[in-house]
């Protein structure tokens, strides 16, 4: 075993110590009182239903958590990756199909595993508080066209990389690079087109006042709105959203039926208004940005360590290969993502706060705030978070802080 095999259990180790501590700490804060802001958001009954939700899922996800880490870790220290690998090279002598059937086995394997704590998750857990919508058939379905999309599109993506690779040597990174930027504006304008219909049905919003007051409004703002479509999610739950996707001429508003069912009609506006307040402000274009320029910056410190045999001995298998560096290489940069993921997700709220700015100022904020409060009260969300669960989970601001800033 070389040093970097030891390194990488200290990371997991580490990594679900720290996520376990989180947890705890956003735990404790469950009973704490409930701002004055928020306090009639929920009778008691209400409020013992959020919070036994709360600590259901916390158990839970220390269970799942902790399976999680002990499989592989497992995986490790009983040579799983070197008897996946000797697999992989007996089928075929073809690098390329070694590595789509390494990772093949790898995802599919473990997604098969706990298969078992998601079925747990949606039948038990999300039933029993009155959430889940999914049958059983939409279970399985959603998991082959799973596979399905990660087969043809993660496959042919990693078949490109590794093609790049043997052509180009260490400088393979460019190549990559530029697939991986163009499939990433591709996928962000037409995901909503070719993607979503796989697993929901998307048709466009009914004439009436609802659609005329969101043209309305579009109108008001100088925002261009061909596409308003409404989607099934209540198929799959109870909880609603709503997103913005695409720019340019594939741009698109997406409300959830739930949410269309859930709100006000001047509520669902305000939504809108916040959704609009993110491609004003042009943070979609600059999380596009930031993440091609991430998978640049990853491919190239890849670049620099894929030839290396040891980052393959690192995870036990002693032929080294792409496909096995890759893996060791993931593990040993997850400290790496975990700092820019707290980078993305700090701009993340301030773009939020921004959007509720721009949605008070151009529509009204009151109508926001109870939408805000509804949709929290519908899933049950915790009103009392730890501030460095939220520093270093949460993408969005905690209602009471959303709230605050949309009175000020």
């Amino acid at each position: 075993m070389n040093i970097l095999f030891y390194i990488i259990i200290g990371i997991l180790i580490v990594q679900y110590f720290v996520e376990t501590i989180l947890d705890y700490l956003n735990a404790k804060k469950y009973g704490d009182p409930v701002p004055k802001e928020l306090d009639n958001l929920f009778d008691a009954e209400e409020y013992q239903k959020s919070q036994d939700y709360k600590k259901t899922n916390y158990s839970f996800g220390l269970l799942t958590s902790t399976f999680s880490l002990v499989l592989t870790l497992g995986f490790l220290l009983f040579g799983g990756f070197e008897w996946i690998d000797y697999i992989a090279r007996s089928l075929t002598d073809n690098s390329i199909f070694q590595a789509l059937l390494f990772f093949g086995i790898i995802l599919i394997g473990s997604d098969l595993i706990t298969t078992p704590f998601s079925f747990y998750q949606t039948f038990v857990i999300e039933e029993k508080f009155g959430f889940n919508k999914t049958t059983k058939k939409t279970f399985v379905l959603d998991k082959l066209k799973g596979w399905l999309i990660l087969a043809l599109l993660g496959g042919g993506i990693l078949a490109v990389v590794i093609w790049f690779f043997q052509w180009a040597g260490t400088d393979f990174w460019i190549y990559a690079w530029i697939v991986i930027a163009v499939f990433t504006v591709f996928m962000n304008l037409f995901y909503s087109r070719l993607i979503v219909p796989l697993f929901n049905k998307q048709t466009l919003l009914a004439q009436g006042s609802l659609k005329e007051k969101i043209e309305s409004y579009a109108q008001k703002v100088g925002f261009e709105l061909k596409n308003i479509f409404v989607i099934d999610g209540s198929k799959r739950s109870t909880k609603a959203n709503a997103y913005f996707s695409g720019f340019g001429n594939e741009k698109r508003v997406t409300l959830y039926d739930t949410l269309i069912n859930d709100l006000e009609e001047d509520e669902i506006v305000a939504v809108l208004a916040h959704e609009v307040g993110h491609y004003k402000r042009k943070h979609i274009i600059f999380n596009l940005i930031a993440s091609v320029l991430l998978a640049g910056l990853t491919l190239f410190i890849l670049s620099l360590f894929i030839n290396n045999p040891n980052m393959s001995l690192a995870i036990g298998v002693s032929k080294p290969s792409f496909h096995a560096a890759l893996i060791g290489f993931g593990i040993l940069y997850s400290p790496i993502s975990e700092i820019t993921g707290l980078v993305m997700n700090y701009l993340s709220r301030k773009f939020e706060f921004q959007a509720d700015d721009y949605a008070k100022n151009t529509f009204e904020a009151m109508p926001l705030i109870s939408s805000l409060k509804k949709l929290s009260k519908k899933s049950l969300s915790n009103l009392t978070p730890h501030p460095a669960y939220v520093f270093f989970h949460y993408s969005h601001p905690p209602l009471i802080a959303r709230i605050r800033n949309l009175k000020a």
